[in-house]
Formats: C-alpha cells, structure tokens, sequence
C-alpha cells in the first residue's frame, strides 16, 4: 500500500509568498502615484481652459470683470453648458479654482495653487 504524501505550507513558506504580494503591491501603488497625479494635472489644464473661454464669453457679453471674478458660478450656469459649476470650478486635486485680473485689468486669468506646484516639482 503506497503512502500518500501529504502536501502543506510550512510557516515560513507563507511568510515568503505574504512578503512578495506586499512588495510588489508597493511597487504598483508607487508608480500609480505619479500616473495619478499626471492625471489630476491634465484634468486641471482642461477645467482652466474651459472655465476661462466661459468666463470670456460672459464678459464678451457685457458683464463687468468685478463680477465676474466675485460670481464666477453665477456667469457659468448662465451659459447654459455647464450642469454644475461648483463640480467645474474645482481642479484635479478638490481646489477652487482662482480667478484675477491681468495687470492692465482687461482679461481675467484662472489658476490652480496644486497644478502650479505640481508642475514646479516635475521642473
């Protein structure tokens, strides 16, 4: 009569495998990081040239760069594009956008505080 062997993990054995499904884990959660973060960039670089173009139409239409800066929501659920312009008015990273005048106070410029840092660490 054969013996049947009996196949079991020893300790550490199943100490090896949990060690090499958690390193490989950090190398996949480092690199989606920076792939995160490229992507709330590029989702920041849209939204400032969407609400800008829509802030330029409201002033092209008449309303004062005062209230428009103060009001930017108001002029953007005027257009008639945007559904929420609270959802809009937010960047890659949760920020609100900032909106200000250029210094001859003819335009308005929208900027994000986190895409300007982020893109002085990338240099």
């Amino acid at each position: 009569m054969k013996k049947r062997k009996k196949m079991a993990f020893t300790l550490m054995e199943i100490m090896i495998v949990i060690f090499l499904i958690g390193l490989i884990g950090g190398v996949i959660s480092y690199n989606m990081k920076g792939s995160m973060d490229e992507g709330r960039a590029f989702k920041s670089e849209r939204g400032i040239e969407q609400v800008g173009d829509l802030l330029r139409l409201a002033l092209a239409k008449g309303a004062s760069i005062k209230d428009v800066q103060e009001r930017p929501g108001f002029y953007l659920k005027q257009s008639g594009i945007v559904k929420d312009p609270d959802k809009l008015m937010k960047d890659g990273w949760g920020q609100t956008y900032e909106i200000v005048q250029t210094p001859g106070g003819e335009d308005l410029i929208v900027r994000s505080k986190k895409l300007l840092e982020y893109q002085a660490s990338k240099g």
